[in-house]
């Protein structure tokens, strides 16, 4: 399928898929028994790729501190990938029969023998990771955020459409009963038409200050790019760490995680990460799709570092019997009047709040409440009909070994990831974009549209 070829309704048919009850994959293991260990390839074995490696192949997580497997792994792991030795060298040790690599693109032309796909790379290597997987019809598992541009989460929705495998995003919020409870009583009707969401979120990583430095060890103060080089850790290939991404000297501000977050080149600040849990409620929730338009808010546009407190209003077209509704985005010192003015809302750090013309609903990761309180005492919640997940790792490997859907398919992921990227979009043109989806093209700034894709370092192609 072409850009040419996809379409508004491509698109939204797409997203439908993710939430349909019947939807699910072909067995990949349907030749042999059901029971059969997969033989996985991860790419990115530290931090996220660590608990990844762990969890699906259910090994006890005190094997990260050196202690012996609590059980034999559930299934195999026959690759290991990461830029990082030490990280390679720490899951080599746990799995020693695994072939070990620090380029995944060696691993994809040498490496036969895996069934599926793990990528816990940065998020700007995310689609470079997993599009090849994909187009060998491999099953893949990728940590959110899914890519780093529009371009790329259109390509990889593309691509998985394509493979008609088992797919996942590891959103771990989204498999738990919470938003279960919150997706089933906003679809129900218990707040009544919704036609405006606050999504608040406290974290504030970005274009850091020197007071962000002095209260976290992780931000270092820079204003700019370093002009100065520093000489990478002997453990660390910086080369392919940066992959498609544009040449720069190693310096500390860059690496370790989660300093490259912050940087346009290899990130996209909270917005794109974050909203991968927390637009996810009510893109689920409200069947949303791609925006009709978007207009961000903040200080004044910085050309390498994703800003640390932002706004962003999304607009969305009435849909399936449902009216018009207006998301609103708030991060870090952001926050819309109703948070300031209402006493229980102000309470929540962070939050998504539901507005509809019967009530209001509130919720974080944990826990959810209807409001007013008084208005609700006596509500009789509807009965379940989003079964429970054993957890986004398991949905996976299920979906795999079974043809059982998954929670964020890419069909799902993608069309989220493609929504979380054009907020910051709006916030580096300065002005309200309005998009078109089926051309994927903002329609009336044309050099906002620089802001959708990249061009890769030579070397790199997708």
């Amino acid at each position: 399928m072409s850009k040419t070829d996809f379409s508004r309704r491509d698109f939204l048919s797409l997203g439908a898929l993710a939430t349909a009850a019947t939807f699910g994959f072909p067995a990949i293991v349907s030749s042999r028994s059901p029971n059969a260990k997969l033989n996985l390839a991860f790419i990115g074995v530290g931090g996220r790729g660590a608990a990844n490696l762990l969890g699906l192949v259910g090994v006890s997580t005190a094997a990260r501190k050196g202690a012996p497997a609590a059980m034999e792994p559930s299934e195999n792991v026959v690759a290991l990938c990461d830029v990082n030795g030490q990280n390679l060298d720490r899951a080599a040790q746990l799995f020693p029969k695994a072939k070990t690599y620090r380029d995944f693109r060696k691993l994809y032309e040498e490496s036969k023998d895996f069934d599926a796909v793990v990528v816990s790379t940065t998020e700007h290597t995310h689609a470079y990771a997993t599009l090849p997987a994909l187009r060998m019809k491999k099953p893949v598992y990728c940590e959110k955020p899914l890519t780093r541009d529009v371009a790329e989460a259109r390509l990889v929705t593309e691509a998985a459409a394509q493979a008609g495998v088992a797919t996942q995003m590891g959103t771990q919020i989204h498999g738990m009963p919470n938003y279960r409870r919150v997706v089933e009583l906003v679809q129900s009707g218990a707040i009544g038409a919704v036609s405006e969401v606050h999504v608040c979120v406290s974290r504030a990583w970005g274009l850091q200050s020197q007071e962000d430095s002095e209260k976290n060890k992780d931000v270092i103060f820079v204003t700019d790019r370093p002009k100065e080089a520093q000489t990478p850790p002997d453990y660390l290939d910086w080369d392919l760490w940066l992959g498609p991404a544009p040449w720069r000297p190693y310096h500390e501000v860059y690496f370790p995680g989660p300093r490259w977050y912050r940087w346009w080149d290899f990130g996209n600040g909270t917005m794109s990460d974050l909203g991968s849990h927390w637009n996810d409620l009510p893109f689920w929730a409200l069947n949303l799709d791609a925006p009709l338009a978007v207009e961000a808010f903040g200080p004044e546009p910085h050309p390498e570092i994703a800003p640390a407190t932002m706004s962003a209003v999304y607009e969305y077209g009435p849909r399936g019997g449902r009216p018009g509704l207006k998301l609103h985005w708030h991060q870090g010192a952001t926050k819309p009047e109703v948070w300031k003015n209402d006493p229980v809302i102000g309470q929540w750090q962070s939050g998504v709040l539901f507005i509809g013309n019967k009530g209001m609903l509130l919720s974080d990761y944990n826990k959810h409440v209807l409001l007013p309180e008084e208005k609700y005492k006596d509500f009789q919640r509807p009965k379940p009909f989003i079964a429970d997940s054993p957890g986004q790792h398991a949905e996976w490997i299920s979906a795999i070994k079974h043809g059982m859907p998954t929670g964020s398919p890419f069909s799902y992921a993608g069309p989220l990831s493609e929504a979380n990227h054009l907020g910051n979009v709006a916030f580096r043109a300065g002005r309200r974009i309005e998009w078109d989806a089926k051309a994927m093209r903002i329609t009336n700034d044309e050099a906002a549209n620089r802001f959708i894709r990249r061009e890769p370092r030579a070397g790199w192609s997708l």
